[in-house]
C-alpha cells in the first residue's frame, strides 16, 4: 500500500479517520483510499468505507446517555399530566362561576 504518493491518517477514534478520509475522497477524484489497518489487521477498500458508515464512539456514547434519560424523562411526563389536567380543569371552573 505505500507505493508512490502516499498519506496516513489515524485518530484515537477509529472510525473518526475513516469517516474522514471516505468523505474527503468523495469530493476529490486524487484521492484514492486503498484499504487500512486496524488492530494489526489489514482492511480492504470495502472494509474502510463500511467502518466509516459505523456510528462514532461520541455518538454510540450520546444513544446510550439518550437511551437512559429517554424513562426518566417520560416518567416525569406522566407524572406531570394529571396535575395539569386537574389544573386545567378548576381553571375552567373558575372562569364559568
Amino acid at each position: 500500500l505505500f507505493k508512490g504518493p502516499t498519506a496516513v491518517a489515524y485518530a484515537k477514534d477509529e472510525v473518526t479517520a475513516a469517516k474522514v478520509i471516505v468523505e474527503f475522497a468523495k469530493g476529490n477524484e486524487k484521492l484514492q483510499v486503498l484499504g487500512g489497518s486496524l488492530d494489526g489487521k489489514k482492511l480492504s477498500v470495502s472494509d474502510v468505507k463500511a467502518l466509516a458508515t459505523m456510528p462514532s464512539l461520541d455518538e454510540l456514547r450520546a444513544k446510550i446517555i439518550g437511551l437512559l434519560n429517554a424513562p426518566a424523562s417520560k416518567l416525569v411526563g406522566v407524572l406531570q399530566a394529571p396535575a395539569g389536567q386537574v389544573a386545567r380543569v378548576v381553571g375552567a371552573y373558575s372562569k364559568k362561576g
